[in-house]
């Protein structure tokens, strides 16, 4: 459960992603949690080896130059314990995979790994990844977002910011990095996530644009875990490091940047997948097929889709819908016609369509590629609405079992599933099936909507009545 002010931080970081100006910085902590090693575990071996104690060094930088200088500037161990420890095959995050499905479009990390471009990739979108200042210079065609690794990537370890001397150099060999990101903390806001602000690039670069817009520095959000006492602490030492994280924070405000507490790392999944939610909430899914439209004629029907999908793209809803059989049509109908009317274009924040492909190709029996298409629609709603939903087989109508099956994977998924009942067929099952036990479902303001939902399955409820229904459950969610 989130407090207040991190239910504050949902809201207003929502509203950064809906204006496209979200942008993520990820820290090294970002990346641990997938299992990779963090700096001191990196450096053990190497403080051993210059008989340091690990444990009572807090400059891994240092640490790091002082090996290479006991070995006359030789960084060859140094670079393949990067290569050998960056390069195991590890899965990205929950955390990793909700942020590729948002639609960021801006990626800075000190992080040497490839666990967010990963999971741009696992998600069907193109990153393109810039980690030598010779990149800057190029674009990948039809990319969907951009990742700056200013410290450079574990494949070419030997260039990577890696000890001091290359902190050192970094504003002359690196300075149109120093300027990208002097640029986009200027005009995006950031979410700091697994970031220590240790790092003196960060620090020369937060000091310039501070100095430069003084007062009018936008405001950007990071996410710190709050001192809590440990085990066996004395409370003297507790109240210590809660003065310091005090004034921590306030340095931070200096730079623009405001500080949201959590008690443990998993709330940062909590707050992401919140902002998510949120985010898909703004996504309607529609469900329908319809072979037949009884109790309905198929004219009155179509107009009734067209319509809702009308004023659910007027209400500033996104549709996605499989083009199901008679309703398919009504759908895009609707929705093209209130876009372009509206001087608005019709695109991927506007109408997704992905009809189910009718031939079988490949290795994959249609089923399971009907299943898969399901799933990757579902992944990108936050409410799914159910219509009529019947089929023609052997000759008798039928209830739709792809319809089944769409309710069941958007139920899995957290999806706020609307199945209108008075439509009939499977949709009627469905109703049914959510008022039978609808405190499972899990609706926000669900006192409102009970009596809203509770007629779109009653007989006394028409068509037109049904569209208004709808529409006022999505406003109030």
């Amino acid at each position: 459960m989130l407090n207040k002010k991190q239910t504050h931080l949902v809201e207003l970081l929502s509203k950064e992603i809906a204006e496209g100006n979200l942008a993520i910085f990820a820290g090294a902590g970002f990346s641990q949690e997938a299992g990779f090693v963090d700096w001191k575990n990196l450096l053990k071996p190497f403080a051993d080896e210059l008989d340091l104690d690990i444990d009572k060094e807090w400059d891994l930088v240092t640490l790091a130059q002082y090996y290479t200088n006991a070995n006359k500037a030789n960084r060859s161990r140094l670079n393949q314990t990067l290569v050998t420890n960056f390069s195991q095959n590890i899965t990205p995050t929950d955390n990793h995979r909700i942020l590729a499905r948002l639609p960021i479009r801006t990626y800075w990390t000190t992080n040497y790994d490839n666990l967010i471009e990963s999971a741009i990739q696992n998600n069907g979108k193109i990153p393109d990844v810039k980690y030598t200042v010779k990149q800057l210079a190029t674009t990948i065609p039809h990319r969907d977002t951009i990742i700056y690794k200013m410290h450079g990537d574990y494949l070419h370890a030997a260039d990577a910011v890696l000890i001091r001397d290359d902190y050192e150099r970094y504003h002359i060999k690196m300075q149109p990095f120093i300027t990208a990101l002097s640029g986009d903390l200027v005009s995006k806001t950031f979410l700091f996530l697994g970031f220590s602000f240790t790092d003196p690039n960060i620090d020369y670069i937060l000091s310039r644009v501070r100095i430069q817009y003084s007062r009018d520095n936008r405001q950007h959000h990071c996410i710190l875990r709050q001192a809590i006492q440990f085990e066996n602490e004395l409370l003297a030492d507790f109240e210590y490091r809660q003065r310091k994280e005090k004034l921590f924070e306030d340095e931070l405000g200096r730079f623009g940047i405001k500080v949201t507490y959590i008690n443990e790392y998993s709330d940062i999944n909590l707050i992401l997948k919140a902002i998510e939610n949120k985010y898909k909430r703004r996504t309607v899914f529609i469900s329908g097929a319809a072979h037949s439209y009884e109790p309905w004629n198929q004219s009155d029907s179509e107009r009734f889709v067209y319509d809702l999908s009308r004023e659910i793209n007027k209400a500033k809803f996104r549709v996605i819908s499989g083009f199901g059989l008679g309703i398919g049509s009504a759908v895009i109908s609707g929705v093209a016609e209130q876009t372009i009317s509206n001087g608005g274009r019709l695109d991927d924040e506007t109408l997704i369509l992905r009809p189910f492909p009718q031939n079988k190709s490949g290795n994959k029996p249609l089923t399971e590629l009907w299943s898969n298409y399901r799933h990757s629609m579902l992944d990108h709603a936050g409410i799914a609405i159910f219509m009529f939903g019947n089929k023609l087989k052997d000759g008798q109508i039928i209830e739709s079992d792809g319809m089944q099956e769409e309710f069941d994977i958007a139920c899995q998924k957290g999806i706020l599933v609307i199945p209108i009942g008075i439509t009939g067929s499977i949709s009627m099952t469905l109703w049914k099936r959510v008022m039978n036990n609808y405190e499972n479902y899990n609706f926000p303001r669900s006192k409102e909507i009970l009596p809203l939902f509770q007629q779109l399955g009653e007989q006394e409820t028409n068509l037109i009545n049904a569209k208004e229904i709808i529409l006022s459950i999505l406003k109030l969610i």
